[in-house]
């Protein structure tokens, strides 16, 4: 009997050494390198549960111990990963632990999209339009029609939208860059327009986002935003037009070919503002923060009519005969 129970004692050691060493190979698979020779994108299909997406590894060579991942599905699942869709950078050396707990971490592969200021709304929809890895929802709809998935649907779309730079990753959707976009500018304008001075000859936020879109497309200088503002902000409380060229260009649309003629100057469209009294209906374009800023913090002064000098800056006039000589000296001799 002494002898069996020797028997049995060295049969359980040896099983539990036995069992020590499947363990420890066991672990040693999960913590191997994957066979990557070099960085690779991976994508997590939406939906993909851990037995689809180890046997697609498998399939690629990237897990070549793939015994080792299905039993730990049953060995221990509480230490799977919650897997998310979408794209993986696997990098060459990691284990297979540190692939599947990538696969379920935050770490996508994001993209860029920049929206520049003083872009209208058309060109941020051609920009989303050719974006890659974008899911395209919004593609062939007309202006309103994303505007209703917007729930905005009695909104004109144009300068509600804040110009900025935007990252996503594949499988988000176009509609979603323009929602962040959306609420963006409107949690911006209502700030700014908290914060106006108090002798705004402008009616509400919606005007100040007007003449926001207004200064954006005249100028390309910074420092003179807040002096554009002033200007405007002179000329309509002295009910004077206001007279700026990017408001012709945007009431003619797609007939715009570079050019300015004095027909299209007098042109009687609804944001010639050669023509109209006031402000334009809309905002012709998308206006960034520091537009924003300048059209409610206006510079004072007495300056009344701006030209372009032909390097980015404008010329400022208080009269019309200074303003005249300015034209002669910037555009006419030019």
């Amino acid at each position: 009997m002494l002898r069996l129970l020797k028997i049995l004692l060295v049969l359980a050691v040896l099983a539990g050494l036995a069992l020590l060493a499947g363990h420890r190979y066991w672990q040693s698979r999960l913590e191997a390198p994957v066979a990557l020779d070099a960085p690779m994108l991976y994508e997590v299909p939406a939906g993909a549960g851990y037995h689809r997406v180890v046997g697609e590894l498998a399939e690629r060579g990237i897990l070549e111990e793939v015994w080792a991942f299905r039993l730990l599905a049953r060995l221990e699942p509480e230490s799977l990963p919650d897997l998310r869709p979408g794209e993986y950078r696997l990098q060459p050396g990691m284990s297979g632990r540190e692939l599947l707990a990538l696969l379920g971490s935050h770490e996508v592969v994001t993209y860029s999209l920049t929206i520049p200021e003083g872009w209208t709304f058309g060109q941020m929809r051609e920009a989303l339009d050719e974006a890659p890895k974008l899911e395209h929802r919004t593609e062939g709809l007309s202006d309103a029609g994303v505007m209703a998935l917007l729930d905005r649907e009695q909104r004109h779309p144009e300068g509600w939208f804040f110009p900025d730079t935007y990252r996503y990753h594949k499988g988000l959707s176009d509609l979603e860059i323009l929602r962040q976009a959306l609420e963006r500018m409107e949690t911006t304008l209502e700030s700014v327009w908290e914060e106006r001075d108090e002798d705004l000859p402008l009616e509400s936020a919606y005007q100040a986002l007007i003449m926001a879109s207004l200064i954006e497309r005249e100028t390309g200088a910074p420092e003179e935003r807040p002096e554009i503002a002033g200007v405007f902000k002179r000329r309509l409380e002295r009910g004077m037009r206001l007279q700026t060229d990017p408001t012709v260009i945007y009431g003619m649309g797609e007939r715009y070919a570079g050019n300015i003629t004095r027909a299209d100057l007098r042109e009687p469209t609804p944001y010639n503002t050669y023509v109209i009294d006031g402000l334009p209906p809309t905002p012709i374009a998308l206006p960034g923060r520091a537009a924003l800023d300048a059209a409610v913090h206006p510079a004072e002064g007495k300056t009344l009519y701006f030209v372009a000098r032909g390097d980015g800056t404008h010329h400022f006039s208080r009269t019309l005969r200074e303003h005249n000589n300015a034209v002669n000296r910037y555009i006419r001799n030019r």
